[in-house]
This record gives C-alpha cells, sequence and structure tokens, in this order.
C-alpha cells in the first residue's frame, strides 16, 4: 500500500500521548469537581450536562465527524484538495446554522428533557439541572465546529493538534469553571454550579480555537457558503442519519442508565460518572486513536476499485485494540478500589463514595474490549457504503441495555452496579453482530489471526491479573496507608509489575503487536 493507504502507527502514539493528557486532565478535572461539591450536588451538574452532551456525540464527535472525514477523504482521494477545501466551508457554514437552531430548540425545551432524564431527582434539583443545562447548551455549536476543525486536519495527516485540542476544553473548564463559581459562591454550594456550566462554555470555545492555526497552516480559508445542494454534502447527511444512531450507542446507553440512576439517588450518578471517566481513560489512550488512524486510511482503500487491503487494514486495528486495551480491563477490574481511593478519596469524596464508585468501574471495565472494538468497526460501515448496518445493530444494542436496566434495578435490586453491567453487556453484543456483519461484507478480515491475538493476550492478561491480585491481597497495609506517597508508591509498583508480566507474556507468545512497538521505541532511541 502507498503511505496513505497504511496505518500510521507512529501517528496512533502521538495520538495517544495526546489523548492521555486530556484524559487525564479530564480526570483532574473530575477530582477537583468532587472534592469541592461532593457527589450529590456533582449529580445535579452531570445530568445537566448530560444532553447537550449526548449531542455532541450525536452530531459532532459521532455521526458528524465520521461521516465528513469519510467524505472528505474520498473527495481529496479522487478530485483533490481544492474541492475538498470548498466542501468543508459548505459544511461549516450548514453546521453553524443548524447548531445555532439546535442550540435555541435545547434551550426552549430543556424543562420537558429534564423531566425525562432525571425523573427522579427532587423538585429543587431538577430546577437547578434545568438552569444549568440552558447554559451549556451552546457547547453543542462550539464542539461541532471543532469536530470538523479536527476531520479536515486528521484527513491531511495531521494528528497531534486535534488530539490536543480536547485538553484546552479541560483547562479551560477548569480554570473558568472553578474561578468563576468561587465567584458565585466561596463555599462551592449549589449556587457555585453555575460557574462549572459557563467554564464547560469557555472550555469548548477554546477547543476550537487552538486548532485553527494549523488548519490555515495546511490550506484552508474558511468562507461562508450557503450552496448546500453539493452531492458531497448530501452524501455527508445521508451518511449522518444512521449515524446519528450507531455512532453513539455507548452514550445513549449512558443516558439510559443515568435516567435509571436518577432513582437511586444523585449520588449514584456521580459514582457511574466517575468509574465511567476512568474506564475512558484507556479507552480514549488506546481505542480512540486506533479508530481516528484507522477511519480515514479505510475510507481511501475503499475508495479505490482495488479493495484487497480493506479487510487486514481493519483486522489490524481490531487486533492492536485488543492488544492494548485487555491488560487495561484486567488491571483497572483488580486495582479498582485502590485505584478510586487513591484518585477521588479526599474532602467531601467519602469512602464510602470510593467504595461505590470502584463496584461500578469493575463492571464497566468487563466491556472495556468491546467498547475500542466498536469505535474501531462502527466507522467503517459507512467507508463500504453499508451505512444502516450499525443504525440496525445500535438499536438492538439500546433495546437491550434498557431491559437490562429495568431487569437489573428493579426486579433484582443490583443498584449502580446492574447499570455498568448492562452497559458492558450491551456493547459486548454490538460488537459482536458488527464483526459478523463485517465478515460478511469484507474479504480477509482474518478471524483466526484476531482470535489467535486474543487468547495470547488473554494469557498475558491473566498473569497481570494475577499479580494485581496478589499485590491488593498482600499489599494491603501500603496501599491503605495514609502517607499519600506511599500510596501513590505501591500501585505505581504494582501496575509496573502487572504491566511487565503482560509484555513479556506477550513477547514470548510472538504477538506482533508487541514487536512492533518495541521496534518503534528502538527506532526513536536509535538503539
Amino acid at each position: 500500500m502507498s503511505d496513505g493507504k497504511k496505518l500510521n502507527t507512529r501517528a496512533s502514539g502521538v495520538i495517544a500521548v495526546a489523548v492521555m493528557f486530556s484524559r487525564v486532565l479530564g480526570l483532574i478535572r473530575e477530582i477537583l469537581f468532587n472534592a469541592l461539591f461532593g457527589t450529590a450536588s456533582m449529580g445535579i451538574f452531570i445530568v445537566a450536562f448530560r444532553v447537550p452532551n449526548l449531542l455532541r456525540d450525536l452530531f459532532a464527535e459521532g455521526a458528524l465527524s465520521t461521516a465528513f472525514i469519510t467524505v472528505f477523504s474520498q473527495k481529496i482521494e479522487k478530485e483533490g484538495e481544492q474541492s475538498a477545501w470548498a466542501l468543508a466551508s459548505k459544511m461549516m457554514t450548514l453546521a453553524v446554522v443548524f447548531m445555532s437552531g439546535v442550540t435555541v430548540l435545547g434551550i426552549v425545551f430543556s424543562r420537558p428533557l429534564i423531566g425525562l432524564l432525571a425523573g427522579g431527582f427532587k423538585p429543587e434539583y431538577r430546577e437547578m439541572t434545568i438552569l444549568l443545562t440552558q447554559i451549556m447548551f451552546p457547547f453543542i455549536l462550539l464542539v461541532s465546529l471543532a469536530a470538523l476543525v479536527m476531520g479536515m486536519l486528521n484527513s491531511r495527516n495531521v494528528f497531534g493538534v486535534p488530539a490536543m485540542a480536547s485538553s484546552f476544553f479541560n483547562i479551560g473548564s477548569i480554570v473558568g469553571g472553578l474561578l468563576i463559581g468561587w465567584w458565585f459562591d466561596p463555599a462551592f454550594g449549589q449556587r457555585a454550579l453555575i460557574g462549572l456550566a459557563i467554564g464547560t462554555l469557555i472550555g469548548g470555545l477554546l477547543q476550537l480555537v487552538i486548532q485553527l492555526p494549523r488548519l490555515r497552516k495546511v490550506g484552508f480559508a474558511f468562507r461562508p457558503d450557503f450552496r448546500w445542494s453539493d452531492p458531497g454534502i448530501r452524501r455527508i447527511l445521508v451518511l449522518m442519519v444512521p449515524s446519528v444512531i450507531a455512532a453513539s450507542a455507548v452514550q445513549i446507553n449512558v443516558m439510559i442508565n443515568t435516567s435509571f440512576a436518577t432513582h437511586l439517588g444523585s449520588e449514584a450518578v456521580t459514582w457511574l460518572n466517575s468509574a465511567f471517566r476512568l474506564m475512558q481513560l484507556p479507552l480514549g489512550i488506546f481505542g480512540v486513536a486506533v479508530a481516528t488512524i484507522t477511519l480515514p486510511v479505510v475510507s481511501r482503500i475503499a475508495a479505490q476499485s482495488d479493495r484487497t487491503q480493506f479487510g487486514p487494514t481493519l483486522g489490524k486495528a481490531l487486533r492492536l485494540a485488543v492488544f492494548l486495551t485487555l491488560p487495561s480491563a484486567v488491571g483497572l477490574y483488580f486495582l479498582a478500589q485502590p485505584i478510586i481511593s487513591l484518585i477521588y478519596e479526599r474532602l467531601a469524596f467519602t469512602s464510602l463514595d470510593s467504595l461505590q464508585t470502584g463496584f461500578a468501574l469493575q463492571f464497566y471495565a468487563m466491556g472495556l474490549v468491546a467498547y475500542a472494538w466498536v469505535k474501531v468497526l462502527s466507522p467503517a460501515f459507512y467507508a463500504i457504503d453499508k451505512k444502516w448496518t450499525p443504525m440496525f445493530v445500535s438499536f438492538v444494542s439500546i433495546g437491550m441495555n434498557y431491559g437490562l436496566n429495568y431487569l437489573f434495578i428493579f426486579k433484582l435490586g443490583f443498584g449502580h452496579k446492574g447499570l455498568a453491567l448492562s452497559t458492558s453487556i450491551s456493547a459486548a453484543m454490538n460488537f459482536l453482530v458488527l464483526y459478523l456483519l463485517m465478515n460478511r461484507h469484507v474479504e480477509a478480515l482474518q478471524t483466526a489471526r484476531l482470535i489467535g491475538t486474543i487468547v495470547r493476550c488473554a494469557l498475558g492478561a491473566a498473569l497481570l491479573g494475577g499479580v494485581c491480585w496478589l499485590g491488593v491481597t498482600r499489599g494491603r497495609p501500603w496501599l491503605d496507608s495514609p502517607v499519600l506517597w506511599e500510596k501513590i508508591a505501591a500501585l505505581g509498583a504494582l501496575i509496573a509489575a502487572g504491566a511487565a508480566a503482560y509484555l513479556a507474556v506477550c513477547f514470548f507468545l510472538r504477538v506482533e503487536e508487541v514487536r512492533e512497538a518495541v521496534r518503534i521505541v528502538r527506532r526513536k532511541l536509535k538503539i
């Protein structure tokens, strides 16, 4: 394959580092907010942000981003850069107009929306949730434009700046949110939540603005263009229709979980959100990085008459995803309690909060590999013009999640742990069906190689799990130490030992991904 049709593994490393930095900042954001406001008040803010956050995944980082990258990449391949830039100007103009309308409608209809989402909240909690939602709705406009810019840069093989953009969202929301919140209420009561909502808008603006200089450097100059009858625009919109649901199945399931969680108390909302935030750390670092470099490549391959490399490229991405995320899933499961305690347990976040959040993290971790696979696999259907397939699969997944939630909460009494478990089960089913269907459409998906990688990585993960279990059972005095540096050192040593055990087994069993990673490191270090 030519360079433009190969997975850029070096770029995946750049993205992984940038996304890791962003996820760490997001984690710091959660730690600060939870410590200052407590789980009850943060539950209100989390629910208020759910609607604009869901729309972000539906229209921006989900449907819009996937459809735009697919069409934009193919436009470059077939018609050249100038045609692609013209399409980008039209799409940005349309996004400004459409998302502005969505923002206005969201503000107007926020009361019935929150009534559906937060039916279990007390009336006074519900009123504050409505106000915060109205303040944060313009976020969807800002982040949609940021997603379009990211798509253009990724299609021009610029990955670092877009991956770092979300870090600036976290910086803006932390600094702006806390300063404005303190101005509203120095004691950080519920009124200070207004500051967090305004900080969210500041962060969204920074996420967009930080990418613009790099976009100009690659040759794009925005000119408002209302000629939306362009075939490229129509193709993007057609791709977006099924993708609105398919690309955001996990987030829709999380929103359903939020609605159920409000019946368990606002604290349960925060427990689930904090656990999901930690689960998103390896997913963002590894799963999103692999998906980001895969979509433009498979889109360009699909645009050619010779698609023989489509299946092997997608298969390689899936193998890379399992190699990276399986150890993370096992590590999070066994180390959930000490990780949560170390990161979150301070000030208003109590030991009980740590315990309950840890339970949620264990059940979320069960679906981590499936989450990453769906991130890689679902967008590939749009590249081969099978856009309806992920949508129908996601309908089933969402329906299953809702049914499992009802069963686990109201029939079996699993509490918030059942909500995390149902999300993981639904993600696993989503991937399995998508994979079986993709295997029918694409030759040489290399299922045998994927199974071989899973088995060998599972052996390494089993040893990793054993190391973690032994460390937790024998190392309690250090993991529960009141001295912070002792807890950090003990947990860090345990994670390092588990990672070393996993890599050693994978290297011994000749897992190709670990050997490729070693080659990249040696090349970087010039060994």
